[in-house]
């Protein structure tokens, strides 16, 4: 991570339920709302599957104001 992108704090998104999964995008934004005092410096997004079960987990990396 370069030193533009150096946060402070993360917050983990994360569901293996279907119903879940949909609302991640609404879950996401109300918390971005509910923050308005940080800013989102970089992102990951990762999914892991079984036979049975499928995550997706979305990681915002932010920092302060």
């Amino acid at each position: 991570m370069s030193i533009e992108n150096e946060f402070t704090g993360l917050k983990v998104f994360s569901s293996t339920l279907a119903r879940d999964r949909e609302a991640m995008g609404e879950n996401i934004t109300a918390w971005l709302r509910e923050n308005p005092d940080i800013e989102i410096v970089d992102k990951a997004v990762r999914q892991s599957s079984d036979r049975e079960f499928h995550c997706v987990t979305i990681v915002l990396f932010y920092r302060e104001r």
